[in-house]
């Protein structure tokens, strides 16, 4: 064999060995790209999860406050209806506030909790005043009366006190010099 000859068989497998350096270079670097396209994917996938139970939570959470809100109006008819029939047929009256108690104790075991308002002091929070009287209380607003009660539902106000206020004595003075 020539020396020409020997050389190309000899470069030949260097040749061959650079090549598969490189072919196996550009397969590691193609595998890493496609690793970190699939830990984007994974981490966007279980961020749509996560967004969607929080949705789906939301949205259970609207429902159960529409249906409460519309279950307190029912509660309400259902107070008067009994205000009605005091004095009236007693049947009638037990079975009245029979189901009265009943929405009342299905509703507290949902969440939904009576704001105690009479005695308290007017927290526009809480209570919405409809009435105002003079009074002699020298601290501050005191709830005397509730026209209907108000209601906080899993630690939100769902519905305000309707209430009547007894004015703090300097409330009462700057109410009178306004007018």
């Amino acid at each position: 064999m020539d020396s020409k000859s020997r050389e190309q068989v000899e470069a030949a497998p260097e040749d061959e060995a650079d090549t598969l350096k490189r072919k196996l270079a550009a397969a590691e670097r193609r595998n890493e790209e496609l690793l970190t396209r699939l830990k984007y994917m994974q981490a966007d996938l279980e961020n749509s999860r996560k967004r969607m139970d929080k949705e789906m939570k939301e949205a259970g959470e609207s429902l159960a406050r529409t249906l409460v809100a519309r279950l307190l109006v029912v509660q309400d008819e259902l107070d008067l209806a009994a205000k009605h029939a005091e004095g009236g047929n007693g049947e009638l009256r037990e079975g009245i506030e029979m189901v009265r108690r009943n929405l009342e104790s299905a509703l507290e075991s949902v969440g939904v909790e009576r704001i105690e308002a009479v005695g308290k002091v007017f927290d526009p929070a809480l209570h919405e005043a409809v009435e105002r009287v003079q009074g002699g209380s020298t601290d501050a607003d005191i709830v005397v009366d509730e026209i209907r009660p108000g209601f906080i539902f899993r630690g939100q106000l769902l519905r305000p006190s309707m209430v009547k206020v007894q004015l703090a004595a300097k409330a009462a003075k700057e109410e009178k010099e306004v007018e």
